[in-house]
């Protein structure tokens, strides 16, 4: 028997999961199931909220247009997110939606979007920052749903660190290239990875990082590599030596 049912529909409903339970689907959640999918009525599907685990469900057609989802069973019991923090300078939009989603599919369990000297998107639209983590969360079987924290500034964001925190920065002039290496130092703990803007970071801003008892430089290798891809690169490696990735 499977682990995990990735061939069944997985969807994100924001209502508590009990057994036995009748949730009233969204609008947008019945178009989606009966007009987009097409599902019949009393077909079956996966349903999480982040909170209660993962429960299979039964689609309930009500009228022309409406829906409803009958509890049948707790498929997975609730896992807790791992204690990754991605912090990253926010790109322009379709980039952004790609970043989002593939942190969160390498599991980061909270985004942080940070302001540079060179950011080039300072405006954010976290609403769509939030849809895409759902997103992300329903098609790859992910339980717990990301935290999204509000933009910071540079300086403030190191200013208010934990200091139990390690915040591993991703430095293309870090003096160990090997990154194996240099992750092996760390001690296993709560983590954060750090990309910068396209831009990369300033002088002054590499130096306030670097400053800091509780970062770690990071070299990714003798590539540049566009942010998005950067943020890839870095949480495999990080989850490779550091994180949920090992026993």
């Amino acid at each position: 028997m499977a682990i995990r049912d990735f061939t069944s529909q997985r969807v994100f409903v924001d209502a508590e999961l009990t057994a036995g339970s009748e949730l009233e689907c969204t609008s947008a959640q019945a178009t989606y199931l009966r007009a987009v999918m097409r599902m019949e009525n009393g077909a079956e599907l996966l349903i999480f909220n982040g909170r209660d685990g993962e429960w299979r469900a039964k689609l309930q057609h009500a009228g022309k247009r409406g829906a409803s989802l009958q509890l049948v069973a707790q498929t997975r019991v609730q896992e807790a997110a791992q204690d990754l923090w991605y912090v990253f300078a926010p790109l322009k939009r379709s980039r952004l939606d790609y970043m989002v989603q593939k942190a969160v599919e390498m599991g980061a369990g909270r985004l942080v979007p940070v302001l540079t000297q060179h950011t080039q998107a300072e405006r954010i639209n976290l609403d769509r920052v939030s849809a895409n983590v759902i997103e992300a969360a329903e098609q790859c079987g992910i339980l717990a749903i990301a935290d999204v924290a509000e933009p910071v500034k540079l300086a403030a964001l190191l200013a208010g660190w934990p200091a139990d925190r390690a915040l591993i920065f991703c430095d293309e002039s870090a003096e160990q290239t090997d990154p194996v290496r240099a992750l092996a130092k760390i001690a296993r703990g709560p983590l954060a990875v750090l990309i910068g803007p396209e831009g990369g970071f300033s002088e002054t801003e590499r130096r306030m990082i670097s400053a800091k008892p509780f970062a770690h430089p990071l070299s990714l290798g003798p590539r540049i590599m566009r942010a998005d891809t950067a943020a890839v690169a870095a949480l495999a490696v990080v989850n490779a030596v550091l994180g949920d990735w090992r026993a």
